[in-house]
């Protein structure tokens, strides 16, 4: 049954200890195995569940607590995991990290508990012997309710370094699972906002996920992860997996008459997307089509509406100005009144200018990169009525940047920002919404519906 799908959750006491390593590397030995393995990700990160993806063949998804809430977590994750023999979720930050000020809201032990799955917790012991003992028991111990289920040593030096550590480790309870040598060679590039996506990278990040999957195989007891996993039980709650519309909310179409085309961006520069969002748009009456903006000078052909998720524009925003027949397409579109949807890098695109260059002039605003990395959740509400949203409707979104747009929003502005200080931000003109703030549509499925009835109508 879905709902008793095996599971584990990697976490580790902090960021850099080798999470990703070790869950990426989990997931294609597993799958090398010839399991079914449904990829997941605590929080809003976009960039590791492209990793995931190649390790697993399936889409990777993401469970934000405090963009989704709580209640949601369950039902999302089993959505994901539908067909699946085994999931493996990827923790964030620390185990015990979460939302700023809001307690255990939104990490990884939270996650945990909501699905009842064993953690395991990575740990890095490059600079310590017998000190491990004494980490892994305080996580051990912090939360009766997070059960760990094993730890996986990473970093490990040499022969004589790993004896010391299983010795000290033997007296706490918690069993060894896994001990990972020091291994450049499955390092990842990052830059300024993390790893650089699977999609800029497809042909090295494959080798990346090829070597994770080869050194986690050859330094864990994979057999006995799978019996931990497999211990899990029935998720807690009874919570039934998730669905994009119901069908009594699937719209009618008119005989004959062709569902309103949605034009979602993709490809390298704008590769930050969560997989529910075009479920959402397909589920409410919408034919959705990928384009890549680095590579096309066309829409869609019967484009309607558009979507501009995340990304890294700045990175290609000379390949974005030459693509000028794009541009000004996509600017007769938008002040034609259809329905625009851009979240952070679709933001910057639909701007006059990125650091300089020309971007589609939608917005009389300018962009550019800064040193300053603005970063977190937010709690927002919607200024006024627009495609995706009314006057009112609360939302809880995220920003991850590190540009700054001038001015930061415009005479009707998206989302006033209620914490964690009062603003308003983003852009609202004609059938235009633009904003920094990443959201989750699966918290207000009204959005969906909302932006494919504007395609339909306008």
């Amino acid at each position: 049954m879905t709902s008793s799908v095996p599971r584990l959750v990697i976490a580790a006491p902090s960021s850099g200890s080798g999470k990703t390593t070790v869950a990426t590397g989990l997931m294609a030995a597993f799958a090398a195995r010839g399991l079914a393995v449904s990829p997941h990700k605590v929080g809003p990160d976009y960039i590791d569940p492209g990793y995931h993806a190649l390790a697993t063949g399936r889409t990777g998804r993401n469970l934000d607590a405090y963009l989704c809430g709580p209640d949601l977590v369950a039902p999302l994750f089993l959505h994901g995991a539908r067909g699946c023999d085994l999931a493996v979720v990827e923790g964030v930050m620390g185990l015990y990290d979460g939302a700023a000020g809001e307690g255990e809201l939104a990490s990884t032990a939270q996650v945990a508990k909501l699905l009842g799955a064993p953690v395991v917790l990575v740990v890095d012991a490059s600079s310590q012997s017998r000190s491990v003992a004494a980490l892994v028991h305080g996580f051990a111990s912090w939360d009766p309710e997070v059960r760990i289920g094993g730890v996986i040593l990473n970093k490990v030096g040499s022969d004589r370094h790993e004896e010391l550590l299983r010795e000290a480790l033997d007296a706490s309870g918690v069993p060894v699972l896994g001990v990972l040598r020091r291994a450049p060679q499955v390092d990842t590039p990052s830059r300024h906002l993390g790893l650089v996506p699977v999609a800029e990278r497809r042909s090295a990040a494959v080798e990346a996920v090829a070597a994770m999957a080869a050194q986690v195989a050859r330094g864990c007891d994979l057999d006995a992860l799978e019996v931990l996993a497999r211990g899990a039980g029935a998720v807690p709650g009874g919570a039934a997996p998730w669905t994009p519309a119901s069908p009594a909310q699937r719209p009618a179409r008119p005989a004959g008459k062709r569902a309103p085309v949605v034009a979602v961006a993709g490809g390298p520069a704008f590769s930050f997307s969560y997989a529910e969002h075009t479920e959402l748009l397909a589920a409410a009456g919408a034919e959705v089509v990928t384009f890549d903006p680095l590579r096309e000078e066309r829409l869609p052909e019967g484009t309607a509406g558009l979507v501009v998720g995340g990304g890294f524009p700045e990175v290609y925003a000379g390949e974005l100005s030459a693509n000028e027949p794009l541009r000004k397409e996509i600017a007769e579109l938008a002040l034609g009144g259809a329905p625009v949807a851009a979240e952070c890098a679709g933001l910057l695109y639909l701007c006059r200018e990125l650091d300089g260059r020309p971007m589609c002039g939608v917005l009389d605003a300018t962009a550019g990169m800064t040193e300053r990395l603005t970063l977190g959740y937010r709690d927002a509400v919607a200024v006024g009525d627009s495609v995706l949203a009314a006057a009112g409707t609360r939302m809880r979104g995220h920003e991850f940047h590190r540009t700054l747009v001038e001015p930061g929003a415009g005479a009707a502005p998206a989302w006033g920002l209620l914490a964690p200080a009062r603003r308003v931000e983003g852009f609202v003109q004609q059938g235009v919404h633009a904003s920094y703030l990443h959201t989750h549509w699966a918290s207000e499925p009204g959005v969906a519906r909302r932006f494919v009835e504007r395609c339909r109508t306008s």
